[in-house]
């Protein structure tokens, strides 16, 4: 943002004014004379119209937006069911098994999200693994035992999708799609997801920075989707005393900054059961609108991610503790 001013003078002046509310400024000088200032990235968000209220500032220059779309959405909430995600909700509970393991195991793991007050059931059908001998997931066999598990206990239902040629059957399976890590920058794939007009669930990339995730979801603004909740889940570290590196800043900076509904992913981040609930507490009060946990009816037994799964009893207490809430009763997704 470039500020102009009317005389010179006005230059000490005005970038006091502007510091006042929060914006840090650059003088630019033709010889000895400021003739605007440079407000710097890393301010607060003002509006232009504020700006140029005040005396001695002659205009306001505004670089285009590169993600108006996204911007757009600053201050709303997205819609998913029968719940809204974002500012001045409640915050919320999505929980479920890494992976869709049988119709018993999704059955046990929906009825543990909803004692618990959750509101969403996750769960995965098509499962990116980095080794090709790991479990990958049942498929659309999974995707109908997760929808079932879902209208069973009055939970919508959130899964990712790996394919542009899977995105029309999970659509019909789901009420918030999702793009994982690994594929938060596939393009074709966000054009395709985008184009069911669903909600989605954009989780940020395990090495991208904060305006890189921002123009993923504008990608999937542009094709068509009605929403877009962004999900932290951490980042790669060196450090391997933890699965992956919480960056709670960055969830900051969305929630109060950029004002958009995100949420937080503790076991991937953790990637150890023992640190998700004061990661969880932190990230709500770091100004989440909600938490994704893994939860397994028997985490010892699961198929994959183990190690990060939470209980029921311990899902129970998790949310017991952070005060998430369910949706409204009688409500169905």
């Amino acid at each position: 943002m470039l500020v102009t001013l009317n005389d010179p003078r006005d230059a000490q002046r005005v970038a006091a004014r502007l510091q006042a509310l929060g914006l840090w400024t650059e003088p630019l000088t033709h010889g000895s004379a400021t003739r605007a200032l440079l407000v710097r990235a890393d301010s607060a968000h003002v509006s232009a119209e504020l700006i140029e209220a005040i005396d001695g500032v002659a205009a306001v220059l505004m670089p285009p937006r590169i993600h108006p779309r996204v911007d757009a959405l600053a201050g709303t909430c997205v819609t998913v069911g029968p719940l809204t995600i974002g500012a001045g909700a409640l915050p919320v509970l999505i929980a479920g098994p890494c992976s869709v393991e049988s119709v018993a195991q999704i059955d046990a793991a929906a009825r543990a999200v909803k004692a618990a007050g959750g509101s969403v059931l996750r769960g995965g059908a098509f499962k990116p693994r980095s080794s090709p001998y790991s479990f990958s997931g049942h498929g659309r066999d999974a995707l109908d035992w997760l929808y079932d598990a879902g209208q069973a206990n009055g939970l919508a239902v959130v899964t990712e999708v790996l394919s542009e040629r899977d995105v029309e059957v999970v659509a019909a399976r789901a009420d918030m799609l999702q793009v994982g890590s690994r594929n938060m920058q596939a393009f074709a794939l966000l054009k395709a997801v985008g184009s069911a007009g669903k909600p989605v669930m954009l989780k940020r990339g395990m090495a991208a920075t904060v305006e890189e995730w921002l123009l993923a979801a504008e990608h999937l603004l542009l094709a068509g989707a009605s929403g877009v909740v962004f999900c932290e889940r951490g980042l790669r570290s060196f450090d391997p005393s933890t699965r992956n590196l919480l960056d709670l800043g960055a969830v900051a900076l969305l929630a109060h900054v950029h004002r958009l509904p995100v949420v937080v992913d503790p076991s991937h981040a953790a990637g150890r059961r023992d640190l998700i609930a004061p990661l969880a507490r932190a990230a709500l009060a770091a100004g989440a609108h909600g938490l994704i946990v893994e939860c397994h009816p028997e985490p010892g037994r699961a198929a994959s991610d183990g190690p990060q799964a939470l209980d029921p009893d311990a899902l129970a207490d998790l949310a017991r503790h952070c005060e998430v809430y369910p949706a409204p009763k009688g409500s169905a997704p």
